[in-house]
């Protein structure tokens, strides 16, 4: 009794949801109704996320902080930051300037290394690929990170001889983070439709 009452639930919210973007503004009801579903929904994810958060801190970090061998010894600054972290937002607010310099002056070195490690990482993929499969997909691979780096780099950057090709240049990240987000945008949309259609059932587990 319990699964068919859970699909029923998810497709008529979802339903519900769906009609709420396609009717006309004067079904204030409906309207109301969908913001209210969509508010349950953001509160119970983002309660998920504040049970994830604390069971890896004080759940997984705090295990290996006090387990008898292999001790992480990085796991106390992480406890550390997270206290820290978190007593300073409750504070003063997440919305406060002093806060948000804070969190930012730590946050962007952060995302400045991991984005390094990343592009370190793929530039030794894409050599190792390279040496299994010499193809004509590898040469074009070679030349294209050969094209973006000169196009890149400060020396041509600052030639205004250059200017077409740089607005060339400019057009093919924008190209490819769109062909991202339509790729998610239909991935999100056929997992949305399964669930709706009751094929998943990821709320029965």
């Amino acid at each position: 009794m319990k699964r068919p009452l859970s699909v029923a639930v998810a497709i008529l919210s979802g339903l519900l949801i769906l009609l709420g973007y396609f009717l006309p503004e004067n079904f204030s009801a409906l309207r109301s109704l969908q913001t209210l579903l969509l508010g349950w929904a953001a509160l119970v994810a983002a309660a998920a996320v504040l049970v994830g958060i604390i069971n890896l801190v004080f759940g997984v970090h705090w295990k290996r902080l006090r387990a008898a061998q292999n001790k992480d010894y990085y796991s106390p600054f992480l406890i550390l930051a997270f206290l820290v972290t978190a007593g300073l937002g409750l504070a003063f607010g997440p919305d406060h300037p002093q806060f948000q310099q804070v969190v930012l002056s730590i946050q962007a070195p952060v995302e400045t290394s991991l984005l390094a490690m990343l592009a370190v990482s793929l530039v030794f993929a894409a050599f190792r690929l390279f040496r299994q499969r010499r193809g004509w997909i590898g040469w074009a691979f070679i030349l294209s990170a050969v094209f973006f780096i000169a196009a890149s780099s400060v020396v041509l950057l600052g030639d205004p001889a250059l200017a077409p090709l740089q607005v060339l240049y400019q057009l093919f990240p924008a190209a490819g983070a769109r062909g991202l987000l339509i790729g998610i945008a239909l991935g999100s949309l056929t997992a949305g439709l399964r669930v709706l259609f009751g094929a998943d059932r990821p709320y029965s587990g």
